[in-house]
């Protein structure tokens, strides 16, 4: 058993407490205990869930920032990214996971929800060990620490006209069949740390009848994710071939619910925002890669007051951090409105508390784990913020999650435990500079021409 009592402030569902401390146990926590007396004083927040993550693409970060195109857009970049796709093996695959699961949880991300696709060789064919890739990245969130939900991706079309994959494409593509397989290959490896759900592509990717056949043969309550309306073209593409916006398509034809999870879900009629938080699914916004991207802006205002459920995702890894996520998405909201403020709700005024809350509160439904908050019976995965930080001169529970969140850019993560487990300390990945050799080593040859 492990103890935390040394905690000067705990943050809990109704706020900041300074008189708890936490005993662990198998990786849960097992009560909530008064304080101890004296220790280093740190701010201890639950570990922030990433609910977007495709970890290859860490390697092409900043490769795809010279124009190609007068019309440069979501569509372009992509190209980029599928040259790179294309020279990753699972050798690669770990080392590049790695440094960005060890990244993610120097920032404070404890859980990831990967969306993998990168499934097959690069002609297509299977590995021998067809779940090789998907194996690739459970052994990079083992050797960090970082809890993972895996979420293999079904991709079977190359666009709503049902074209076949492309060249190109093919290594993301499998048969129902096969990727049914490959669930239930994956699935039975879970554990403490490793949980296994299912990713649609897109609606572009997945013809009706085989997401409808897949959730058939699926098993209740799995993570589900998919993308959805993230782009103009996909929306207007969606209305000329199914007759309806894609989130309207598929709040009419899926079973949406709290299982579910619509990452970017950008381009929303009122009557979508209002239909997706009622269904219980949670959208996963990505602030800086929708950015990146020039993908547009959720309406974030709208749908807080329709009571809607969200977290945020790093998904491309143009950045690794909870901090930029959460401060682009109020800041997106305020160069858009020309007001301040924007993301408050419920009893507080906080802009930063509104986030915190935000995305911790969907960090269980999303990820299917037991993360978000600090309690008896959830997961002991918390971090541990340096009080002595300039940025902290001073501070009172009252300003310290907004001090957080916006303030500078040095980050204040001192240490981070996973099922109660050490991970990070003084700012550090336990393994930091064995990874980053091996990612360096392994990056220099996917790139040479």
């Amino acid at each position: 058993m492990d103890t935390l009592s040394d905690a000067s402030l705990l943050w809990t569902r109704t706020g900041w407490r300074g008189d708890a401390g936490l005993d662990v146990a198998g990786g849960r926590i097992a009560a909530q205990l008064p304080a101890g007396p004296g220790g280093h004083g740190d701010w201890v927040l639950p570990g922030v869930p990433n609910l977007h993550s495709h970890a290859f693409q860490r390697a092409m970060a900043g490769l795809a920032e010279r124009q190609t195109h007068p019309q440069d857009s979501f569509w372009t970049w992509r190209e980029t990214m599928y040259r790179i796709a294309a020279r990753f093996d699972p050798d690669s695959l770990q080392a590049v996971a790695a440094q960005l699961y060890a990244e993610m949880l120097e920032a404070g991300y404890t859980t990831v929800c990967e969306f993998h696709y990168l499934h097959h060789a690069p002609d297509g064919r299977p590995y021998a060990e067809p779940a090789a890739m998907s194996q690739a990245l459970i052994a990079a969130a083992r050797e960090t620490g970082i809890r993972l939900t895996l979420l293999p991706v079904l991709y079977m079309s190359g666009g709503f006209d049902r074209r076949p994959l492309s060249a190109r494409q093919r290594r993301f593509g499998h048969d129902l069949d096969g990727f049914l397989r490959l669930f239930e290959a994956l699935r039975a490896g879970e554990d403490e740390r490793l949980r296994v759900g299912v990713a649609f592509h897109s609606l572009r990717a997945v013809p009706p009848e085989a997401m409808s056949a897949a959730l058939a043969a699926l098993p209740a309550g799995i993570p589900l994710h998919i993308h959805v309306a993230e782009q103009i073209g996909e929306v207007q593409d969606c209305l000329a071939v199914r007759n309806a916006r894609p989130v309207e398509w598929l709040l009419e034809h899926a079973p949406v619910d709290r299982h579910w999870t619509l990452v970017h879900a950008t381009h929303l009629t009122a009557e979508e925002t209002a239909g997706i938080a009622a269904s219980g699914a949670t959208v996963a916004i990505c602030p800086t890669t929708e950015a990146n991207l020039g993908d547009g802006l959720f309406p974030l205002r709208a749908y807080l007051d329709a009571g809607g459920a969200w977290g945020v995702g790093s998904d491309s890894h143009i950045s690794v951090s909870p901090v930029e996520e959460l401060r682009w998405l109020e800041y997106g909201q305020r160069l858009h409105t020309r007001h301040r403020n924007i993301a408050v709700g419920g009893e507080g005024d906080s802009v930063g508390e509104t986030l915190l809350h935000g995305t911790l509160a969907s960090g269980a439904n999303a990820s299917g784990q037991a993360v978000g908050v600090l309690a008896p019976g959830m997961a002991a995965d918390w971090i541990a913020l340096d009080a002595q930080a300039p940025a902290f001169a001073g501070a009172q529970p009252a300003d310290v999650v907004d001090r957080w969140l916006f303030s500078g850019n040095r980050n204040l993560v001192r240490e981070v435990r996973v099922a109660g487990e050490v991970v990070v300390s003084a700012g550090r990945h336990r393994a930091a500079e064995t990874i980053a050799a091996r990612y360096r080593h392994v990056v220099a040859r996917l790139l040479a021409d």
